[in-house]
């Protein structure tokens, strides 16, 4: 392991649906939240509103951080493809401004083929990544940050 990755993702919430960027594999769809790696010399904020305006094509206003994860790929299902990553993720409260649409951005992330909403009561069905934040979505009571550790 050579280094540690920083990231910042947005949790956008609206009508009981969170949005989520699409990706496809051979088992099918997979998803994770807007987002993604700060560059040396950004900060979490700046590098998470450059992410969603590449993933996602709109402006947010960034809110709470909610949670922290850590993601050590030799520790998981995808080892083998990423067993040398570490990353930290720091996922933000946010909302888009404006009354954009969010739809493909410019840039979108390698294998994005879209960005969808899912409905909060049928998330468990999902396989949306870190799959603990699942549960916490629908749980708005925390009103502190919340260290979910090295998970998937």
């Amino acid at each position: 392991m050579e280094s540690i990755r920083n990231s910042a993702k947005a949790i956008i919430i609206k009508e009981d649906q969170v949005l989520a960027i699409e990706h496809l594999d051979s088992d099918g769809e997979w998803y994770v939240l807007p987002g993604g790696g700060q560059r040396a010399g950004e900060t979490l904020e700046a590098a998470l509103l450059r992410e969603c305006f590449e993933e996602i094509g709109v402006k947010i206003r960034i809110g709470q951080l909610r949670y922290i994860r850590e993601y050590i790929g030799k520790n998981h299902e995808f080892w083998e493809e990423d067993g040398e990553s570490h990353q930290v993720e720091f996922m933000f409260e946010c909302m888009i401004t404006g009354g954009q649409s969010p739809s493909l951005g410019s840039k979108p992330d390698s294998g994005q083929i879209g960005c969808v909403w899912l409905p909060l009561d049928e998330i468990m069905d999902y396989r949306l990544y870190p799959r603990a934040i699942r549960e916490n979505l629908t749980n708005h009571s925390d009103t502190f940050v919340r260290y979910l550790g090295d998970i998937n």
